[in-house]
């Protein structure tokens, strides 16, 4: 950036303190001006833990505040939509957590205002920006293990106490809303493309109240008769994340990659033995900063686009209605 970004956090958000005030202030000269919280005392307590300025319970100070140009919305996820609509309206850049919304056409509606108003809308779906799921992507896009046949996701992990509130017992929560979409945009990342169909079956009472999933396991039919499993969870502890992908040639095996840190490994097994393919590790939430703001000054588009938000929504939804209804669900062609 040739000038200083300025920002504000929409949510005194955990995945804010641990990644993305670091991510913002390691962009040259970027900083944070203040933090929107519901609560004065947290976001008072907030600002002061986090060296930022201002604290504020009045959004509309930050969206008549011309010296912010960018917010990040980490707030729950009820609120997504008006935050990222006001701050739209207010002419500010928006990165936002996912989902963009609860619903389809509020996703979609965050995504037209954005482009009306021409300010930059990225999704902060981290996982495609992970090193391993970068020289996966390019891995199967260069036909290195032939006709791609199925593949299979594991992120399942155990919910740290200090982020279970509202994921485990809120209608916003729940494990695909808050994670498995995180899957469904790595899937979209890596195979360039949208499943055809989902079923899933799904666990709860094990972390959250009944009726709020922590636990499923799904599987989508996506374009070539690929068919794709997916277990998540939010009750299970030590077990390993990654993805592997089988062809007609060769597999790709990724490891402890499912993950906010910049860690993981990938391996190309053939008829040879599994070769490790080397990997140059980054801090994903900083390269999605980058992104976001080379977006803004023209130079391209943010890791996630606003699209990929409502595509990602679009299929987590269908995995919702294929819970509720116990079928298999088509997936709507955006």
């Amino acid at each position: 950036m040739t000038t200083p970004m300025k920002w504000a956090l929409i949510g005194a958000s955990n995945v804010a303190q641990e990644w993305m005030i670091d991510a913002i202030r390691s962009q040259q000269e970027n900083v944070i001006n203040t933090v929107f919280s519901h609560s004065a005392d947290r976001g008072k307590s907030y600002a002061q833990a986090n060296g930022i300025p201002c604290s504020t319970t009045v959004l509309e100070s930050i969206l008549k505040d011309p010296e912010i140009q960018a917010v990040y919305i980490s707030s729950r996820n009820e609120f997504h939509k008006d935050q990222a609509l006001a701050a739209a309206r207010a002419g500010k850049h928006v990165l936002c957590e996912k989902p963009l919304a609860l619903s389809l056409n509020d996703a979609e509606e965050i995504v037209r205002v954005c482009h009306e108003m021409g300010v930059v809308l990225g999704t902060n779906h981290h996982l495609r920006c992970s090193a391993v799921h970068i020289a996966l992507r390019k891995q199967l896009h260069t036909g290195a293990i032939g006709k791609l046949n199925a593949a299979r996701v594991f992120h399942a992990n155990c919910l740290a106490k200090a982020m279970d509130g509202w994921r485990l017992n809120d209608s916003g929560g729940g494990l695909i809303l808050d994670s498995t979409i995180h899957d469904i945009d790595t899937l979209r990342f890596l195979l360039g493309s949208d499943p055809l169909s989902v079923f899933v079956m799904t666990q709860s009472g094990r972390k959250s109240i009944s009726g709020i999933e922590d636990g499923l396991m799904a599987i989508m039919r996506f374009p070539g008769d690929v068919l794709v499993q997916i277990h998540g969870s939010y009750a299970v502890p030590y077990a390993p994340g990654g993805v592997e992908f089988y062809g007609d040639e060769a597999a790709l095996i990724a490891r402890d990659c499912m993950s906010q840190k910049p860690i993981g490994s990938l391996s190309l097994r053939n008829a040879e033995g599994e070769h490790s393919i080397p990997l140059i590790h980054h801090n994903l939430y900083r390269y999605s900063v980058a992104r976001f703001l080379a977006a803004i000054d023209g130079k391209g588009e943010p890791a996630a686009t606003g699209e990929d938000g409502v595509a990602s929504l679009r299929i987590a939804l269908a995995l919702k209605e294929s819970a509720r209804t116990g079928r298999e669900i088509k997936v709507t062609p955006s």
